[in-house]
């Protein structure tokens, strides 16, 4: 059966920040992830876990400043990027969760975008064996151009080169079947083929950003192929819910949650 983990920075948003991890073991999810932890200490994150009993897989790593989107491409930022890494790492390591994702930042119109590729390869050959050292894998999420105009990567194949040009072994993909329906499609049949490369599945609705009933994709059915794939890592609901959350949640009766 899948393993549904509940993203506390957009679930639950009719609850201050503390009060959402209980609230999501309430309603039967054993995990979760936190996109922007920094804005809280360790030990208060260490305690809404505890208190919980809740598993904290992803964390992403800073966004840098208003509007950057991440810091890994961009040129010149290099020293800024390692300091940004580090903060994400001593927050994963010291929170338990096994998974930074790694935002890459925007290109400016006009930029020569080979260049800031060729950073963020660096800059992942630099980090990728502290990281590793530290217990934690590093992932590289395709974000889409509707959402997020001149974001490094938005396809699975953009995604894929850079990891390979890092020659890591501890650089992998992060599958976000929201930005690939509207990049790619055809999630069922590419997730197939990219699965060893994968580390972390997350869905919302397309259109819309909300839960599962809705949108154009039948999820439930893409849920099944990828249990049926043998996928054994965390699928998060990084989803906006369009009403109080625990009314959405109807969709997840089926996988003992709500």
């Amino acid at each position: 059966m899948p393993r549904f983990d509940a993203n506390l920075s957009m679930m639950f948003p009719e609850l201050e920040p503390a009060l959402r991890f209980q609230a999501a073991r309430d309603a039967g999810f054993t995990a979760c992830e936190y996109l922007r932890p920094y804005g809280h200490t360790v030990a208060e994150m260490k305690q809404w876990l505890a208190d919980a009993q809740l598993q904290l897989v992803l964390i992403n790593s800073p966004v840098g400043a208003q509007g950057e989107r991440g810091l890994g491409a961009l040129p010149g930022r290099q020293a800024d990027f390692r300091e940004a890494v580090h903060q994400a790492l001593d927050y994963a390591t010291s929170l338990g969760a096994g998974m930074v994702h790694v935002l890459a930042g925007m290109v400016p119109e006009g930029a020569h975008r080979d260049e800031y590729e060729e950073t963020f390869v660096a800059n992942l050959r630099d980090v990728a064996p502290v990281a590793r050292a530290r217990g934690v894998a590093l992932l590289l999420e395709p974000l889409n151009q509707q959402d997020n105009p001149g974001y490094l990567h938005s396809t699975t194949a953009q995604a894929c080169r850079i990891i390979e040009a890092a020659g890591s072994d501890n650089v992998f993909l992060q599958y976000d079947l929201y930005h690939l329906q509207i990049m790619q499609g055809n999630l069922v049949e590419n997730l197939k083929r990219l699965l060893p490369m994968v580390r972390h599945i997350q869905f919302s609705s397309v259109p819309g950003r909300h839960e599962p009933q809705y949108g154009e994709v039948n999820l439930p059915y893409v849920f099944d192929q990828i249990d049926a794939m043998g996928y054994n890592g965390w699928l998060g609901c990084e989803y906006n819910p369009k009403g109080a959350t625990l009314e959405g949640l109807s969709w997840g009766k089926l996988y003992g949650l709500g």
